[in-house]
C-alpha cells in the first residue's frame, strides 16, 4: 500500500512561482543548522491558495508554505498566524505537522513563508486510487474517520493551549455573514453572479445562540487530510490551517459539507466533484450531519444556514482565485473553469434556500 504512486508527490514548479534556492538555504541553514547545500525544489500541483513546496536536502525533507502571487486577501495568507497555530495545536492535537521556522523578512523569496516537517502519506483526491482496493465498508470506515478527527478538532481545549487571543469568538457568525459578503464584493468580476438575494437570507436567518465556540480549521476536507500507507483507513495528518480560527463548529462543518458532492447530486453538481464522496458506502451530507451530531453532542436543527454559508463562502473562495487569474495574475489555467462553477453554486444555494424550514 505504499507505492509512490499512492502518496502525494511534487512536480515541476509552476511558470512564475520559482523560489531562489539559494536564499532559501542559505536561510534555512541560518535557522536550522544541520543541512547541507542549498535544496532541490519542487512543487506540489494541488491547492488553489497558498503555495506548497518540497525542499530537498541531503539526508532532509522540507515543506515550504508561502503565499501565491499577485493579489491575494492579508487574512487569508498571514504565515505568521499559520506558524503559530501549527506551533499551539502540535501539542494537544498530534495531527498537525511539525512547524519548524517562520521567515517573516520578505526579502528572503520576495513573500513570508513558514517551513514545516513533511508527513508523508496518502491524499484523497477526485478519484479514489484503485490500489487500495477499498470496499463500500471500507469507503464508510474513510467518512466516520474523516468526521471523527473533526470531532477531535473542536473538542481542543483551545484556552489550555496558549490561543485564548487567536480568534474572536463573540460575534463569529455575523462576522462571517459580513465579512464574506464584503469579500464577494470586493473580488467580483464582469462575469460573476450577483448572490444578493444568497447574502440577504444569510443575514436574515443568522442563528440567534451560537453552538459554542472551538478551534475551527475553515477548510476541512479529504484533500487535506494525510492517511497512512501503512493503514490507509487511518488520519495521520491535517494540513492547510491557513484559514483557523476560533470560531462556531457548525460553521467549520457547513465548510466541509460544501464540498461533499454526493451520489444522487445531479450531473452539474457531479462536475463540481473534487474527492470521491459520490462512491458507493460514502456518508451522505446528512449522515455526516447526523454522524456529526451524535458524536460531538451539538444541536444541529438550523443546519440549512450552515450549509448555504458553506457553499457561499465556496464561491468567494472561487471568486478571489478567478479574479487573480481573470486579472492575469496567475497563468495556472485550472482556474479559468471557476467562473462557471461559482454560478453553479449560487444555484444551488438558492435550491437549498427554497426548501429549507427556516
Amino acid at each position: 500500500m505504499s507505492q509512490p504512486r499512492l502518496t502525494d508527490q511534487p512536480q515541476e514548479i509552476r511558470e512564475g512561482e520559482n523560489l531562489d534556492a539559494a536564499a532559501v538555504g542559505a536561510w534555512l541553514r541560518d535557522q536550522l543548522g544541520d543541512l547541507q547545500g542549498d535544496p532541490e525544489i519542487r512543487q506540489f500541483p494541488s491547492g488553489a491558495s497558498n503555495l506548497t513546496y518540497l525542499l530537498e536536502f541531503p539526508g532532509t525533507a522540507l515543506i515550504l508554505r508561502r503565499p501565491p502571487f499577485g493579489r491575494k486577501a492579508k487574512s487569508a495568507h498571514d504565515m505568521g498566524r499559520e506558524f503559530r497555530v501549527l506551533s499551539a495545536l502540535r501539542q494537544v492535537y498530534p495531527y498537525c505537522p511539525q512547524p519548524l521556522a517562520h521567515c517573516a523578512d520578505e526579502a528572503v523569496i520576495g513573500s513570508e513563508f513558514y517551513v514545516m516537517e513533511r508527513v508523508e502519506g496518502i491524499i484523497l483526491r477526485k478519484e479514489m486510487p484503485e490500489e487500495l482496493g477499498f470496499s463500500d465498508a471500507d469507503h464508510g470506515q474513510l467518512c466516520r474517520e474523516l468526521l471523527d478527527r473533526f470531532v477531535d478538532l473542536h473538542a481542543v481545549d483551545w484556552k489550555a493551549a496558549g490561543l485564548e487571543d487567536f480568534g474572536r469568538p463573540d460575534g463569529y457568525v455575523r462576522r462571517q455573514i459580513e465579512g464574506w459578503s464584503k469579500r464577494y464584493a470586493d473580488a467580483r468580476t464582469p462575469d460573476s453572479p450577483e448572490f444578493a438575494a444568497v447574502m440577504e437570507w444569510l443575514s436574515d436567518k443568522m442563528p440567534d445562540h451560537e453552538t459554542g465556540a472551538s478551534v475551527i480549521h475553515n477548510d476541512y476536507r479529504f484533500d487535506n487530510v494525510i492517511f497512512d500507507p501503512r493503514n490507509p483507513l487511518r488520519i495521520i495528518g491535517v494540513l492547510d490551517w491557513e484559514m483557523a480560527t476560533i470560531g462556531d463548529p457548525l460553521m467549520d462543518l457547513g465548510n466541509m459539507l460544501a464540498y461533499w458532492v454526493e451520489a444522487s447530486d445531479p450531473p452539474p453538481v457531479q462536475m463540481m466533484r473534487m474527492q470521491p464522496s459520490h462512491l458507493p458506502g460514502m456518508l451522505t451530507r446528512r449522515e455526516c450531519v447526523e454522524y456529526y451530531a451524535e458524536r460531538s453532542g451539538r444541536n444541529v436543527e438550523a443546519f440549512d444556514f450552515y450549509y448555504v454559508y458553506g457553499l457561499f463562502r465556496l464561491a468567494v473562495i472561487m471568486q478571489q482565485i478567478y479574479y487573480r487569474y481573470f486579472h492575469g495574475q496567475t497563468k495556472d489555467k485550472r482556474f479559468a473553469s471557476f467562473i462557471h462553477l461559482i454560478g453553479l453554486i449560487e444555484k444551488l444555494c438558492t435550491a437549498q434556500i427554497e426548501q429549507s424550514d427556516l
